[in-house]
């Protein structure tokens, strides 16, 4: 039987699946690209896209494992995949799918390195470029960048877009949040795997303003503007369309990250091999919120600073209209895609696919 939280919970998941169905029934679902899906294991498929004759070096695109891919590829005008092909790239998109509940080998060194080490080998089996482009957003930049310095001899280039690499009492409203949330708490609610409610009644308590004001906010501004609101209804479809995070990755994710801080410490161990900012060799490319207190510029830039590469860019990102929710605006946002994403794929383009 269920205890009283997880079934609350369990109610929160069916009300927000059932939002969400209604806002794709009325029209604001996900405009997607064709592609040709790739089954690479337990856990994650791949989006692979038709290339252009001539189509320049392949990218790996990484979202988060607690939403669905689609964000990257929302509609035709604001798809980053539509953005890069239309760039030169051959884009591919990890999908995360669900998993067994409470299945112990589905942590971060799973999810991090094997997994995202199986979608670059299938892009090179497909491609023949050894090396590929990454590029991650939000805890699927964590990943990116974890699995960039375990592994810097097969990404060509790195970019990671509000995303979290440092952890600590100033590097974002999360950590204190979680540091305050006893670890057994936590544990308990992890079994079976976290409900998707479960993080978004974290992100509220943890920062009301990102989540819960500035949506608000961001509807009444996008009202008079036929194309912002059609995005913003497209990303709260998607924010109701997510699948429960592996409670395996979930521990790791608070003990090693947020609570112990190893991979901006350059302590984390991975598959074998101590991983940190040290690691990051490849030209890396950096996107962050200065007016974020989710993911802060202190949650982002030392690592970002540490990094031993001699090819860094630093972009911010100042926000957009329509996104609903400015974490996600650097992927669907008009002015990300103006001003932000020619640049970063462009170095992309310029720097990826090496022998």
């Amino acid at each position: 039987m269920l205890d009283p939280a997880t079934l609350t919970l369990e109610v929160l998941d069916a009300a927000r699946r059932r939002s969400g169905r209604l806002l794709a029934s009325a029209g604001f679902g996900p405009r997607t690209t064709p592609s040709e899906v790739q089954e690479v294991a337990p856990g994650v498929r791949l989006h692979c896209y038709p290339a252009a004759e001539g189509a320049g070096p392949p990218v790996l695109l990484v979202p988060a494992p607690i939403k669905r891919s689609y964000l990257w590829d929302l509609e035709p005008e604001i798809s980053v995949v539509a953005h890069a092909a239309r760039r030169g790239l051959r884009p591919h998109l990890v999908e995360w799918t669900d998993v067994p509940p409470d299945d112990p080998a589905d942590g971060l060194d799973h999810y991090a390195d094997t997994l995202l080490l199986a979608c670059l080998d299938a892009v090179t089996h497909r491609t023949g470029a050894r090396q590929v482009a990454v590029a991650g957003h939000s805890l699927g930049g964590t990943l990116a960048a974890l699995f960039a310095a375990r592994r810097p001899d097969r990404v060509a280039a790195l970019a990671v877009l509000e995303a979290p690499l440092r952890f600590g009492a100033d590097a974002g409203s999360f950590t204190p949040f979680i540091a305050a949330t006893p670890a057994a708490a936590l544990a308990h609610l992890a079994r079976g795997g976290v409900p998707g409610s479960f993080l978004d009644v974290v992100s509220a308590t943890a920062d009301p303003r990102e989540f819960v004001v500035e949506p608000r906010l961001d509807l009444m501004r996008s009202a008079s503007d036929a194309t912002a609101l059609h995005t913003h209804l497209r990303v709260l479809r998607w924010a109701s369309d997510e699948f429960r995070m592996p409670a395996a990755l979930f521990r790791d994710v608070v003990e090693r990250l947020y609570r112990n801080d190893e991979f901006a410490r350059g302590t984390l161990p991975l598959t074998g091999a101590v991983v940190g900012p040290s690691a990051l060799t490849m030209p890396l490319t950096t996107v962050f919120a200065p007016g974020s207190a989710v993911i802060p510029p202190s949650s982002v830039v030392p690592v970002h600073d540490a990094a031993v590469s001699d090819d860094r860019l630093l972009l911010e990102y100042h926000g957009d209209v329509g996104v609903a929710l400015q974490h996600v605006g650097v992927l669907v946002g008009r002015k990300a895609h103006r001003d932000l994403w020619p640049r970063i794929l462009d170095r992309l383009a310029r720097i990826g696919g090496g022998a």
